[in-house]
Parts: C-alpha cells; sequence; structure tokens
C-alpha cells in the first residue's frame, strides 16, 4: 500500500482538492487502483451543519454522509462512489478518542494527543487504504501548513512515514509562486518558507505543485530545487486554467506519473486520455445558452459547485456550452426582467426562508412564460408552493418549515422528524430508489421506471394534497419506493418543466452527466432557437 499526502503552503484556496482530484485521475487512468481522502482540519463532526457561505456546498454521499466539498471532486475525476470514512475531520477523530476514553478502553492511562489523537488518525487512514485493495491512497490536508488546527494531523504522516515500508509515503506541496511586476519575475520565497516550516514539523516534501498565472520556467524549478531539495522533475507547475478537466493532461505532460511511481516503485501503463473529446466540446462547444441560476448563496459560487459541473458535463458531451447567470433569489420578486436574456432557469436547494419567496417568484415567471425550468429540493418544494397558491388557489399555501400557521401546508414535516432535536446527519440523506411512472416526462429523461438519486431534506410534499395537485394538472412523476414521498413533479402538457427532490447534481460526472441538467439545456437550446426564429 502507498500513500500520497498533499498538503498547502503560504495561503488557503490554491486548489489543492482540485491538484488531488485531478492527481487521482491521472493515476488511475494509468492503470493503477487509487482512491482519495481528505482531511479536515475543524471541530465539526462533519460538514453538514456548515454555513454554505464559510465552507461552500455540502456534498452528500450515497451512504448519506454529509461531506466536504472536495469529496465531490474526487468522485467527479475518479468517477467513483466515495463512503463518509474518506472524509476525516478533527471533530470524527477527538470523539472517537473520547469515547473509547469513557468506556476504559485506555486501561487508566493520561489520553494525550501524542499518541492517542495520532493513532487514530492513522488508523483512519489505514482503514480507507485497506478496504479498497488499493495502490495508492491520496489524502489531502485541509489548512495550510503550519495552522495549529492542522499539528496533529501532520504529526500523524510524520509518524506513519516512519512506520511504514520505505518509499510507501510521499508529502506533496502545493505553492503559491507570485508574480511581480511588468516583467512577472517568479518569485520562490513563499515557497522556501512553506518547506522549511514543513521540514521543521519533521516531514520533507518529495512533490512541490507551483500555483500560478502562466507557465514555471525552468530557472524557477531549479532555483526551487537547490533551496528545498525537491528534485526537479518532482516540481510541477500548475497554470490558471479555466477548465479544471485538462489538468490531468498539464501533470501528465510533466511526467508526473514518472516521478512517482519511480520513488514508490509501481508499475504504470500510458496515460489514457479518456477526456479529450469531452474538453474539445468545452473548449469550441458548437453552441450556448444561457441558465439563470436563482439561488440563496449566490455571492459564493462554491455554494452551487456541483450543478455547475453538472452543466460543464452536459457541455462536454453534447458541445452546447453554458452561461450561468447568478440571480439572487432576494432580488428577484422585484426583477422579473432578469429573465429576459436567459434560456432557462435552475432553482437549487437550501435553507430557511430567506429568498424562498423570490425563487416562487422566478418559478411563476417562468412557468407563466413557458421558459425552461427544473427545480431542485427547495426547488421542487417552491414550484409546488407556487402551483398551489396560483394555480389551485390556496391562499397563503407554505411549506411548515417557512409559516406553522399556514393554513395550507402543502410541504410539511417527514413524519420521522417530528421529535428530532439535533440538526447534524437527522435528515433524509443519503441515495434512495425512486419509481418512475412510464408515459411521462420524467420516464422520457431518464429512460428507466427505476432509478437511484441522493437526498438531502427534512420537509415534503404533504400527501392530503396530492389529489389535488393531479386534477389541476401538476403531476407527482416520481415517488418513493412505498408510493408515500413525492420525488418528480411536472405540468401536464408541458415538455421543459422538471421539478426533483432529490439532487441530480451530486451523482453527476463528465462522462454520464446529471440528466436533469442535460434535460434543462437541451430544452433551453430549443428555447432559444424558437425565441430566434420567432
Amino acid at each position: 500500500m502507498h500513500y500520497l499526502f498533499i498538503a498547502g503552503g503560504v495561503m488557503s484556496g490554491l486548489g489543492k482538492g482540485t491538484i488531488t482530484s485531478a492527481l487521482s485521475h491521472l493515476l488511475k487512468n494509468s492503470g493503477l487502483k487509487v482512491s482519495a481522502l481528505k482531511i479536515d482540519p475543524y471541530l465539526n463532526y462533519d460538514a453538514g451543519t456548515m454555513n454554505p457561505y464559510q465552507h461552500g456546498e455540502v456534498f452528500v454521499l450515497d451512504d448519506g454522509s454529509e461531506v466536504d466539498l472536495d469529496l465531490g471532486n474526487y468522485e467527479r475525476f475518479l468517477d467513483t462512489d466515495l463512503v463518509g470514512d474518506n472524509n476525516i475531520t478533527t471533530g470524527k477523530v477527538y470523539r472517537e478518542v473520547i469515547e473509547r476514553e469513557r468506556r476504559g478502553e485506555y486501561l487508566g492511562s493520561t489520553v494525550q494527543i501524542i499518541p492517542h489523537i495520532t493513532d487514530e488518525i492513522k488508523n483512519r487512514i489505514r482503514k480507507v487504504a485497506e478496504s479498497s485493495d488499493l495502490d495508492i491512497l491520496l489524502v489531502e490536508v485541509g489548512g495550510t501548513v503550519g495552522d495549529i488546527e492542522s499539528m496533529p494531523f501532520l504529526e500523524a504522516i510524520r509518524e506513519l512515514k516512519g512506520e511504514e515500508p520505505p518509499g510507501s509515503v510521499l508529502t506533496a506541496l502545493v505553492t503559491l509562486i507570485p508574480e511581480i511586476g511588468q516583467n512577472g519575475e517568479q518569485k520562490t520565497k513563499p515557497t522556501q518558507h512553506s518547506v522549511n516550516t514543513l521540514r521543521s514539523l519533521g516531514i520533507q516534501p518529495d512533490i512541490i505543485f507551483c500555483r500560478l498565472k502562466g507557465q514555471l520556467l525552468n530557472s524557477t524549478r531549479k532555483k526551487i530545487s537547490r533551496f528545498t531539495d525537491v528534485r526537479e522533475d518532482g516540481i510541477i507547475g500548475i497554470r490558471d486554467m479555466k477548465n479544471v478537466y485538462g489538468l490531468p493532461k498539464v501533470m501528465n505532460d510533466q511526467k508526473i506519473t514518472q516521478y512517482l511511481t519511480g520513488l514508490m516503485h509501481l508499475q504504470t501503463d500510458p496515460f489514457r486520455d479518456i477526456l479529450q473529446q469531452f474538453n474539445a466540446n468545452i473548449e469550441n462547444p458548437r453552441e450556448h445558452v444561457r441558465i439563470a441560476l436563482v439561488g440563496k448563496y449566490t455571492a459564493l459560487q462554491d455554494a452551487y459547485i456541483s450543478h455547475r459541473e453538472a452543466f460543464l458535463h452536459v457541455t462536454g458531451n453534447t458541445g452546447i456550452g453554458v452561461s450561468i447567470e447568478w440571480i439572487d433569489a432576494d432580488e428577484m420578486i422585484e426583477r422579473p426582467e432578469a429573465f429576459n436574456k436567459v434560456h432557462g432557469v435552475i432553482i437549487p436547494g437550501g435553507f430557511g426562508y430567506r429568498g424562498v419567496e423570490g425563487k416562487i417568484a422566478a418559478i411563476k415567471y417562468a412557468r407563466e412564460n413557458n421558459i425552461p425550468l427544473a427545480g431542485i429540493c427547495l426547488g421542487f418544494q417552491a414550484a409546488t408552493i407556487e402551483f398551489a397558491r396560483n394555480v389551485l388557489g390556496l391562499k397563503g399555501a407554505n411549506s411548515s418549515e417557512f409559516d406553522t400557521n399556514t393554513p395550507h401546508p402543502v410541504i410539511d414535516l417527514l413524519p420521522e422528524q417530528m421529535h428530532v432535536t439535533d440538526l447534524g446527519g437527522t435528515m433524509r440523506l443519503g441515495s434512495k430508489k425512486i419509481l418512475i411512472k412510464k408515459g411521462t416526462l420524467a420516464y422520457h429523461v431518464y429512460g428507466k421506471s427505476v432509478i437511484e438519486e441522493r437526498h438531502r431534506h427534512r420537509y415534503e410534499v404533504n400527501p392530503d394534497y396530492i389529489e389535488k395537485f393531479s386534477k389541476a394538472g401538476y403531476i407527482f412523476s416520481g415517488t418513493d419506493q412505498e408510493g408515500i414521498r413525492m420525488e418528480i413533479s411536472e405540468l401536464r402538457g408541458r415538455d421543459n418543466f422538471l421539478a426533483t427532490q432529490y439532487h441530480s447534481e451530486f451523482r453527476s460526472r463528465p462522462l454520464r452527466p446529471s440528466p436533469i441538467h442535460l434535460f434543462l439545456v437541451k430544452k433551453a437550446l430549443e428555447y432559444k432557437m424558437k425565441r430566434e426564429r420567432s
């Protein structure tokens, strides 16, 4: 078993997650068995209760784990379903150690960071590596080298390297190369200082990934090598790229696979660039549409990273480029004209009442003006509320989440949620089977009657109102296996309006785009062409 730990230096936000994901794709498509693990140094048990403005999107796995958004990147690049064990947090580690202490498993020992916390970290890393029969496990260490929160994890890495056979544990450092002045002089001092900080913790990096705007100069590479004791062929330039799916090839062109596997004594095949046509479509789309994303967290686009990637997957497979128009739901009530230049609308998920009325206004405008629309999770619920108010005439219809006194709670709390007090990990989470009725738009989109998609919600359609909706033309074309929970809604006689309680964006992959996003983009192109003809 081999391990590659990827830490960050200089500053946060350098793209460790993207680099880890791209490298995992490169190694997998060079014939190795690869997986990835994310270490998050925060004390939260998981990402489930964190505000998207603080940490970006909460990604959901098949097993119901709420995890860091980087696991979404791993899944997309690896085309593999991961589990909750692939995300380690300080909260998980400390909770396990304290529970063991309470059970008396430490036999009266004083429980300390070393060895008890570091041992638990190593155990969790090894568990993931051993459970999947891997050649190599890539481990991304969140935060920046020198952060106090990361210290126990870096110590665990140092210990692990000493316990495993020589050459089986390597460390990479992602650093920033500032380019200063009119000539764009590449500065190496921040990288030197980051390496020195890592060395002070007992870890010598084997690879340095240099983030910069342009190409890494040979003179810069030589200088970094001289001051860090990293071989020149282990110093990899990662320039700014609009399309991150081209990054594996950039790494491959710098022979990172040969360098890495040489140190680890692994055998590989030539890299298979399975995304070559995919990337060509992204770089030169044959058509173009604009999609309005009406959300609550549009000031931080990472809150909707899986939607952004799903649209990119559609482009890579169809050649239809997608420009996302980011529209704050709070502004939508007063500016429906924002839709005048778009060809489709997506209403994503979210929590809390802020922005909901704007989402409802957006859905009403799209429904009445025949604009293609997809609603996801809260978007599904908002579409249901909008139809209840404006078509069924149920004045004051709402979700009991937003108005406990609504006369028409068309969206209500899940029965099993009635007495839940803890918010973390208690929603309806993970992959669930969905039954689709034949002859519906949803069946046409998926082409089958049974699908599996990931969920993250606490409220659902109130069954007391389903018959009223159906009679008025609001069709629930997908349900759970018991036929109790409504999963998909559409409008009778309308082929460009679809809403889902689940999150199809979480299972979207480069070569297998989300069917809902693919549907919306194709309908948006039809709408655009029809409008241009008229």
